[in-house]
């Protein structure tokens, strides 16, 4: 999981898991652009209008529950382990700075 935060790109993944990944990364970061051409790059793969719309909530969803946390200034609990984080909590606050002055988590 950690490397898969880190940077998935780095990752020997089948074909549709990389796609899936790809246009979850394009619906966070440009919902109108991943549109109809994510959705059939997904068919091409092998995913079904049913497995798209899962896709699409799961994404939405951990994007809502992200932006809420960031817009309320929520942290990290300082009494989690660091082996309960999908990252380390210094490379979250890294990212975290990144966000927080428009950079992207992989520069």
């Amino acid at each position: 999981m950690r490397a898969l935060a880190l940077d998935a790109s780095r990752l020997d993944l089948p074909a549709r898991h990389r796609a899936m990944l790809n246009w979850c990364l394009r619906l966070t970061r440009s919902p109108a652009a991943s549109a109809a051409a994510g959705v059939v790059e997904l068919r091409n793969v092998g995913f079904d209008d049913r497995a798209i719309l899962d896709i699409c909530h799961v994404t939405a969803y951990y994007n809502y529950v992200n932006r809420l946390a960031e817009g309320l200034a929520v942290e990290l609990e300082r009494t989690w382990r660091e082996e309960d984080l999908t990252l380390p909590r210094a490379d979250f606050e890294h990212f975290q700075g990144l966000m927080q002055r428009g950079g992207e988590a992989g520069a």
